[in-house]
């Protein structure tokens, strides 16, 4: 019987480097999907052009809006749905095609 003690279930290996492998997929994405580097360039530039919706997610302190900035937020709030809408499909199917290498690898396929 082999000595288990330094081996590392694989499921607790992917929890424990999750945020690397996310990283890595979505600056993969930025790089690969136009619509999805416009996108991710619209909201940049809505930010940057509106303070307050920074303001606003930070969740600290008191903030009144106006009907325009109302607009706006809801707008950046539309968009980064989508965004991230992209970015779970992207996650959903990354983990499929990592999976079914890992199985090619394993000889399970």
């Amino acid at each position: 019987m082999s000595d288990n003690s330094s081996y590392t279930d694989l499921a607790q290996r992917i929890e424990e480097s999750f945020a690397e492998i996310e990283d890595e997929a979505i600056a993969d994405f930025k790089k690969t999907d136009e619509t999805y580097a416009a996108l991710y360039q619209q909201i940049s530039k809505l930010k940057a052009d509106n303070p307050f919706i920074v303001k606003v997610m930070d969740g600290s302190g008191g903030i009144s809006l106006t009907a325009e900035e109302h607009e706006v937020l809801t707008e950046y709030f539309r968009l980064r749905l989508r965004l991230d809408d992209m970015e779970r499909r992207r996650l959903y199917f990354r983990g499929h095609t990592d999976c079914i290498s890992y199985l090619k690898k394993v000889g399970a396929l």
